[in-house]
Protein backbone atom coordinates (compact mmCIF):
# COMPACT_ATOMS: atom_id res chain seq x y z
CA UNK A 1 0.00 0.00 0.00
CA UNK A 2 2.55 2.86 -1.26
CA UNK A 3 -0.23 5.75 -0.90
CA UNK A 4 -0.43 8.72 0.68
CA UNK A 5 -3.82 9.72 2.76
CA UNK A 6 -5.78 12.57 1.69
CA UNK A 7 -4.45 15.71 2.45
CA UNK A 8 -7.38 17.91 2.47
CA UNK A 9 -8.53 20.74 0.43
CA UNK A 10 -7.09 24.15 0.42
CA UNK A 11 -9.52 27.40 0.28
CA UNK A 12 -7.57 30.55 0.41
CA UNK A 13 -6.18 30.12 -3.53
CA UNK A 14 -8.40 32.64 -5.41
CA UNK A 15 -7.13 35.82 -6.23
CA UNK A 16 -8.24 38.66 -8.91
CA UNK A 17 -6.35 40.19 -10.81
CA UNK A 18 -5.18 44.60 -9.83
CA UNK A 19 -7.60 46.35 -11.01
CA UNK A 20 -4.71 49.58 -12.78
CA UNK A 21 -6.30 52.15 -10.75
CA UNK A 22 -4.86 55.31 -9.67
CA UNK A 23 -3.58 58.79 -11.22
CA UNK A 24 -2.95 58.39 -15.19
CA UNK A 25 -1.73 62.14 -15.99
CA UNK A 26 -0.18 64.22 -13.13
CA UNK A 27 0.00 68.14 -13.08
CA UNK A 28 1.26 69.80 -15.88
CA UNK A 29 0.55 67.33 -18.27
CA UNK A 30 -0.53 67.73 -22.11
CA UNK A 31 -4.09 66.32 -22.17
CA UNK A 32 -6.50 65.53 -25.44
CA UNK A 33 -10.80 65.65 -25.23
CA UNK A 34 -11.86 61.86 -23.75
CA UNK A 35 -8.45 60.89 -22.51
CA UNK A 36 -8.60 59.13 -18.78
CA UNK A 37 -7.25 61.33 -16.04
CA UNK A 38 -7.69 58.94 -12.91
CA UNK A 39 -9.25 55.54 -12.61
CA UNK A 40 -10.61 55.07 -9.33
CA UNK A 41 -13.54 53.75 -7.17
CA UNK A 42 -15.97 56.10 -5.39
CA UNK A 43 -15.27 59.82 -5.76
CA UNK A 44 -11.79 60.05 -3.61
CA UNK A 45 -10.96 62.92 -6.42
CA UNK A 46 -13.81 65.42 -7.79
CA UNK A 47 -13.81 66.47 -11.41
CA UNK A 48 -13.76 70.24 -12.39
CA UNK A 49 -13.76 72.56 -15.18
CA UNK A 50 -13.38 71.15 -18.50
CA UNK A 51 -13.55 67.47 -17.10
CA UNK A 52 -16.70 64.61 -16.88
CA UNK A 53 -16.84 61.83 -14.29
CA UNK A 54 -17.84 58.85 -16.09
CA UNK A 55 -20.48 55.60 -14.50
CA UNK A 56 -17.41 54.52 -12.54
CA UNK A 57 -16.02 57.03 -11.31
CA UNK A 58 -13.38 57.79 -13.80
CA UNK A 59 -12.28 61.19 -14.08
CA UNK A 60 -11.80 62.21 -18.56
CA UNK A 61 -10.99 65.35 -20.04
CA UNK A 62 -13.48 67.37 -21.66
CA UNK A 63 -11.09 69.11 -23.96
CA UNK A 64 -7.36 69.51 -24.89
CA UNK A 65 -5.41 71.70 -22.01
CA UNK A 66 -3.33 70.84 -19.14
CA UNK A 67 -4.35 68.91 -16.16
CA UNK A 68 -4.33 70.78 -12.56
CA UNK A 69 -5.09 69.01 -9.21
CA UNK A 70 -5.96 71.64 -6.35
CA UNK A 71 -7.86 71.00 -2.81
CA UNK A 72 -10.91 72.90 -2.27
CA UNK A 73 -13.28 72.26 0.29
CA UNK A 74 -16.52 70.40 -0.55
CA UNK A 75 -19.81 69.64 1.33
CA UNK A 76 -21.09 66.59 2.52
CA UNK A 77 -24.17 65.82 2.96
CA UNK A 78 -24.56 66.43 6.89
CA UNK A 79 -23.48 69.91 5.96
CA UNK A 80 -19.82 68.97 7.19
CA UNK A 81 -17.27 70.16 4.75
CA UNK A 82 -13.96 68.69 3.94
CA UNK A 83 -10.94 69.03 1.86
CA UNK A 84 -10.89 67.16 -1.23
CA UNK A 85 -8.47 67.20 -4.34
CA UNK A 86 -10.21 68.57 -8.03
CA UNK A 87 -9.15 67.70 -11.06
CA UNK A 88 -9.86 70.37 -13.82
CA UNK A 89 -8.20 70.79 -17.45
CA UNK A 90 -7.49 74.60 -18.10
Amino acid sequence: MSHVKAGGTSKNNRDSPGQRLGVKLFGGAKVKTGQVIVRQTGLTKRGGDGTFVSRNFTIHAAKDGIVKFNTRRFRLFTGKTVPRTEVTVE
